[in-house]
């Protein structure tokens, strides 16, 4: 039986008042390229950072690696996400800093490595996203694609169990979207690591995805569950079809 990464519970987002969604369940399993797709205003985004522990829930149960980011104390999420990485929408490179020097931090946070083998791993982790020979660059002197797998390469560092991807193609035009995309199955397929991606991108969803969630901004919930092509032959309702067959802007 394949291992579960990531259960949602009969989850509820809610700020204040207003819920966002409520009674979301769903499974991540160990080699998922996972997508959480819907068009503007789902959630998406929202569940995202409930994942990844900057959003407590309203109600019900986030278990990552077994351990509930709903009851569990800071330190025990902590050291859970140790064992994550995030590729936010820009990438988030810190823009006075170079990129060895980007890739090092969580390196020089997380670990006592040498400073000899943090400059191996930080070279090892650049060449994994196609970019050796880029570690003195600054993010201002590369393309807004370099700047994602960058990003992706610090993402990396500390060898993740589950990486998370924050609308990944925002940005980008056609051809580096899928030259992300086609290493974005790179790595699930070649270090069996489990991915999740926030996206409203087709091409994207058609291309890596696995499994799937779509969350219905009407609903407040989840409109479809399974893998995207099995959702596009045989659609659960019209929301969906129209979707998969025409796509909707913008992000939650």
């Amino acid at each position: 039986m394949t291992e579960t990464k990531i259960k949602v519970d009969d989850l509820t987002i809610a700020y204040g008042d207003f819920v966002l969604m409520q009674h979301v369940s769903f499974e991540v399993k160990k080699g998922d390229v996972f997508i959480i797709m819907g068009g503007s205003g789902c959630g998406k985004s929202s569940l995202l950072r409930v994942l990844t522990g900057l959003v407590p829930p309203a109600k019900g149960d986030v278990f990552i690696n077994e351990v509930n980011f709903a009851t569990a104390p800071q330190a025990e999420k902590d050291e859970v996400m140790k064992k994550c990485g995030i590729l936010y929408q820009s990438g988030a490179l810190f823009s006075s800093m170079t990129l060895a020097e980007n890739i090092a931090l969580p390196l020089q946070q997380y670990t006592d490595y040498s400073d000899k083998l943090i400059k191996e791993l930080v070279s090892l982790k650049l060449a994994l996203v196609g970019m050796r020979g880029f570690e003195d660059f600054y993010p201002a002197e590369i393309s807004g694609g370099m700047k994602k797998r960058a990003g992706l390469a610090r993402a990396l560092a500390l060898d993740p169990e589950i990486v998370y991807f924050d609308e990944p193609s925002a940005g980008l035009d056609p051809i580096s979207s899928k030259l992300l995309d086609d290493l974005i199955i790179e790595i699930n397929q070649s270090l069996g690591t489990t991915i999740v991606v926030v996206t409203h991108e087709l091409s994207s969803i058609f291309a890596i995805g696995t499994n799937s969630i779509f969350l219905d901004a009407d609903k407040k919930g989840v409109g479809g569950y399974g893998n995207p092509k099995e959702l596009l032959k045989n659609p659960p309702n019209q929301k969906i079809l129209n979707f998969l067959t025409r796509g909707e802007k913008g992000n939650a």
